[in-house]
C-alpha cells in the first residue's frame, strides 16, 4: 500500500488522460493540461478532450459509490467525454442507432477493418456485459478487466469515444471490485507505447479467437504499469519529504501546507492557491514567493491573461518522465 495515495491521484490521472486521448489522435502534453487548468486562456481542442477525460474519470468514480457498472453509468460518462469537444455531434450519451465501423481514415463499411454488431443487438450484448462486470467468481478480476475491455471495444456501442470509455471501464471495474483502493493504476500509457500491438491483439481475438495473446498483452501491461506506479510514487514522495523538510527548516511559515499543492498542481497561480488553501491573495503570493525562494518553484512568463505562473519543475519532470518500452 502506498503512503499518501491522495497525493498521487491527480498526477497519475493526468498521465492516463493524456495517453488515452493521444491514442485517439490528440497531441496534448501533461504540461499543457496543467497550464490551461492553472491560468485559463484560449481553449485548445486537444487539451479540452483531456480535461473531459479527467472529469469523466472523477465523476465516474464518484458515481460508483451509489451506481454499479451499468449502461446508465456508461452513457453518463460518454456524455461527459464528448461534451463540447470533437464528437459532440455524435450523440453524446446515446447508444448508436446506426451501423458503425472501424478502419483507417477514408474506410467504408465495405472495406472496414472491423464492423461491430448491428444496433438492434446492442441491448442484449450490453446486458451480457453488465452481468459479466458484476460477477464475483472466476476468472480473477484482472483477467475479467481484460475481457471486459475487449467485449466493450468489440460491441462499440457509441458512434464515437468508445476507445476512451473502454479504457475508463478498466479502472471502474477494478475500483468497483475493491481491488484498487485508490485509482493509481492506469494502462493507457502502456497501450499508447504499444499502440499497434494493442489494436492487433484486439483484432486477432475477433478474427481468430486468440484470447490468450490478448490477455498476455493486457496482463503484461498491468505488471509494467504497476511497477511504474510504485517507482514514480517513491520518487514523488521523496521529493515531497525533501520539500517539507526544507521549508520547515527555513521557516515556521504555513507555506509548508502549500508543498502538497505543488503535486496536485505542478503549475500554479495565486488564484489556484487561494482556492485550494482558502487564503487571501497576498498570502497566496507570499507562499508562492517563499517556495520559489527555496527552489521548489520557478516563476515563468505570465499566462495568457497576464497572470504570473509558478512551475514545480522537478515534480512535473517526475510526472512526465518516459517509461522504458
Amino acid at each position: 500500500m502506498l503512503p499518501s495515495p491522495h497525493l498521487l491521484v491527480r498526477p497519475y490521472l493526468a498521465r492516463e488522460a493524456v495517453a488515452s486521448t493521444r491514442i485517439e489522435g490528440t497531441r496534448a502534453e501533461v504540461g499543457d493540461v496543467y497550464a490551461l487548468a492553472a491560468s485559463g486562456g484560449p481553449p485548445d481542442p486537444d487539451v479540452e478532450e483531456v480535461l473531459n477525460y479527467i472529469t469523466a474519470m472523477e465523476v465516474g468514480l464518484s458515481r460508483l459509490e451509489s451506481l454499479p457498472i451499468s449502461v446508465r453509468l456508461l452513457r453518463e460518462m460518454h456524455a461527459v467525454l464528448l461534451s463540447g469537444v470533437r464528437g459532440r455531434d455524435r450523440q453524446p450519451g446515446e447508444l448508436r442507432t446506426s451501423q458503425n465501423w472501424i478502419g483507417p481514415a477514408g474506410a467504408t463499411l465495405e472495406n472496414a477493418t472491423f464492423v461491430p454488431p448491428p444496433p438492434e443487438e446492442l441491448a442484449d450484448l450490453l446486458s451480457d456485459l453488465e452481468r459479466f462486470a458484476h460477477e464475483t467468481g472466476p476468472p480473477p478480476v484482472l483477467v475479467r478487466a481484460g475481457l471486459l475491455h475487449y467485449q466493450f471495444e468489440t460491441i462499440h456501442p457509441f458512434l464515437d469515444g468508445n476507445g476512451r470509455l473502454g479504457r475508463l471501464l478498466i479502472v471502474f471495474l477494478l475500483v468497483a471490485a475493491e481491488r484498487l483502493p485508490s485509482p493509481l493504476l492506469y494502462l493507457s500509457p502502456y497501450f499508447e507505447r504499444h499502440r499497434n500491438d494493442y489494436y492487433a491483439c484486439l483484432q486477432n481475438v475477433r478474427e481468430r479467437g486468440d484470447i490468450d495473446a490478448w490477455l498476455q498483452f493486457f496482463l503484461r501491461g498491468v505488471q509494467r504499469q504497476s511497477n511504474d506506479a510504485v517507482d514514480r510514487a517513491e520518487r514523488l514522495l521523496d521529493l515531497r519529504e525533501r520539500y517539507r523538510q526544507q521549508v520547515q527548516a527555513a521557516t515556521r511559515s504555513q507555506a509548508v501546507g502549500a508543498v502538497d499543492l505543488t503535486f496536485a498542481f505542478p503549475i500554479l497561480t495565486s488564484r489556484v492557491v487561494e482556492r485550494e488553501l482558502g487564503v487571501s491573495r497576498p498570502t497566496a503570493l507570499k507562499f508562492l514567493g517563499q517556495l520559489a525562494g527555496y527552489g521548489i518553484l520557478t516563476e515563468r512568463a505570465t499566462g495568457p491573461r497576464g497572470q504570473r505562473r509558478w512551475v514545480a519543475e522537478e515534480v512535473l519532470d517526475t510526472i512526465t518522465a518516459d517509461q522504458p518500452a
